[in-house]
């Protein structure tokens, strides 16, 4: 396939800055559109920036222009009001609008796994979740009706070397370091499936282009499944300590002590998750994952070591933590 022109609406998150990077080696022609307020993950060379606000209309309109492009990538989208601008902005503007929804729109709890694309739509314990439905609702409407050129992908728990996929983030790999014991949710049985951002943009940029992906939804994650017992044992082991003491609280007993946890524990984290992803093989065959957690957990842990300023401990999640596994070891 001959290089496409490409809008990227972001462009430095832990899935577009991946996804920015692949485009480019695969030889598209890259135009990214932010606010260029992030540096931690730069573009690569040779990528057009346009500077804009990726969530006022006005604004992309006044950057952009009257261009058309081969495929448009909203990475900023989170409610239906933002997809009626994307539609209102791109229809006749581009051959393809990519709209990155997310796994955690699925049926939750699941009825059945794995879970397929044709899994319903419902999370009831997640904002977040019910906003990326309604977004899907309505470019399939726009889709049904007006012929506007979408592909829907839903990502899961997608990460870098800048994310730690743990419920206490930084923090639970000092307390790892420093031999204290560690919160998990439940029993630390379920099965959970985490993704590396490089894994997902093969498959994602696969996607370009192809008429087959048009009007159609496609899950994109990792093939492995763990369950959280062991990766907290990842990381311990990439840490470089024994594995810690792990001390199991029930997810409602946590989102009642840390509220804002609530949505990501019951709405997903609570339950075990794995996705069937034949779908997206058929269609991009190239698509195979090759960072396992435990590649790249490693790979996280040094990037951090490396980076002291982005060590950043939530003192106050700790404290909750260690009030819960203070509570915890006196009910056992």
């Amino acid at each position: 396939m001959r290089g496409l022109d490409v809008l990227f609406i972001g462009g430095t998150g832990v899935i577009s800055a991946a996804a920015a990077a692949r485009a480019v080696a695969t030889g598209h022609r890259l135009t990214v559109l932010n606010r260029a307020t992030t540096t931690q993950r730069p573009v690569p060379a040779g990528v057009e920036v346009l500077t804009a606000d990726g969530r006022n209309p006005a604004s992309i309109r006044a950057a952009v222009g009257r261009r058309t492009f081969d495929v448009v990538v909203d990475f900023v989208a989170f409610t239906a009001e933002h997809v009626a601008a994307d539609i209102e902005l791109f229809t006749g503007h581009t051959g393809q609008f990519v709209f990155i929804s997310s796994a955690s729109a699925y049926q939750k709890p699941p009825a059945r796994l794995p879970i397929l694309e044709s899994t319903p739509l419902r999370n009831p314990y997640s904002q977040y979740s019910r906003d990326k439905i309604a977004c899907e609702d309505l470019l399939v409407a726009a889709y049904r009706e007006q012929g506007f050129p979408v592909t829907i992908v839903r990502p899961s728990h997608t990460y870098d070397q800048t994310a730690i996929p743990l419920t206490g983030g930084w923090s639970d790999i000092v307390s790892m370091r420093a031999g204290r014991p560690v919160l998990v949710h439940g029993d630390g049985t379920s099965l959970w499936t985490i993704t590396h951002s490089q894994d997902f943009a093969k498959a994602f940029v696969g996607l370009f282009g192809l008429p087959q992906a048009i009007g159609d939804s496609f899950t994109i994650t990792s093939d492995e499944f763990l369950p959280w017992n062991r990766i907290y044992e990842l990381y311990a082991e990439a840490a470089g300590v024994p594995l810690p003491e792990l001390v199991h609280v029930a997810s409602e007993t946590i989102a009642a002590a840390v509220p804002h946890l609530g949505p990501a524990l019951l709405g997903d984290k609570a339950h075990s998750v794995i996705f069937d992803n034949s779908k997206i093989k058929a269609l991009v065959p190239d698509f195979v994952c090759t960072t396992p957690l435990a590649l790249g957990a490693r790979d996280t842990i040094r990037w951090y070591d490396a980076h002291p300023d982005a060590q950043i401990r939530d003192t106050g999640l700790e404290r909750s933590f260690e009030a819960l596994i203070d509570a915890a070891r006196t009910r056992g």
